[in-house]
């Protein structure tokens, strides 16, 4: 059953189920919570999932105009949501939450919020999964990368519109995700926003799953390698199985 919660000034769509450790699940642009169904299913109720639409998503709300975001500003979003669930002070509901903290798990541009989380609030997360990072600034291939993502937006926004420019960047994606076309261009110039460093990233200490697959473009798989070299208590996953990592850590 769908909740709202007050995030940064908006209100976040939330799917909350199961029991037990709470478990955060934020998705990546061009996405919305169902991306986690999946997922859920897999881990049984085995957690207290919290699946959200991040602003702009699915019937999460926006600001007007929306245009841009920030890494940080979609943390605070996620920190809302946990709150929301009594993890880390706010609303009520949590004597699970409180126990130990929560998991959350991130794929994409929620990967990076996720990161925000564990640099800028230490002890509110004990652990975390996080899938295909961009951290396009520890990958030497990612600029050109990005620069023929750039060119095929362009060429797709001019020829059939913003939702065929997401379509262009996420193939197959649904009507609804199309349709929230302001927030996925919000996410992309987002994606540079976030100057983390080496010394930052050392200093995560809890356990760490970075997880690529065999589809996972170079440029990303680069990036999870640099990552999981950083943080002092990562394990490395290339097979692509979320699931698997997340039990591991609950």
């Amino acid at each position: 059953m769908t909740e709202f919660v007050e995030g940064a000034g908006v209100a976040l769509a939330l799917d909350a189920r199961g029991a037990g450790t709470p478990l955060l699940l934020v998705h990546d642009l061009a996405a919305d919570s169902s991306a986690w169904a999946e997922l859920v299913a897999a881990l049984g109720g085995s957690a207290r999932t919290l699946a959200y639409d991040r602003r702009g998503y699915g019937a999460s709300g926006a600001p007007e105009p929306y245009e841009r975001t920030t890494v940080q500003e979609q943390a605070e979003d996620a920190r809302a949501v946990l709150a929301a669930a009594g993890v880390g002070g706010g609303a009520a509901g949590g004597d699970d939450a409180a126990a130990g903290g929560a998991v959350a798990v991130g794929a994409g541009f929620g990967a990076l919020v996720v990161l925000d989380l564990l640099v800028r609030l230490p002890g509110l997360l004990r652990a975390a999964v996080l899938v295909e990072p961009p951290l396009h600034q520890f990958s030497e291939t990612a600029t050109s990368v990005l620069s023929e993502q750039r060119a095929m937006l362009e060429v797709a926004l001019r020829e059939g519109g913003p939702a065929q420019a997401v379509e262009a960047a996420r193939p197959g994606a649904s009507a609804a995700v199309r349709a929230a076309h302001r927030a996925f261009f919000a996410d992309f110039g987002g994606l540079a926003s976030w100057p983390v460093t080496r010394r930052e990233l050392r200093a995560v200490t809890v356990p760490v799953a970075v997880v690529t697959d065999s589809a996972t473009p170079p440029h990303l798989v680069e990036a999870a390698d640099a990552l999981a070299a950083l943080l002092p208590a990562a394990r490395r996953a290339d097979d692509g199985d979320a699931a698997a990592a997340v039990r591991a850590l609950l």
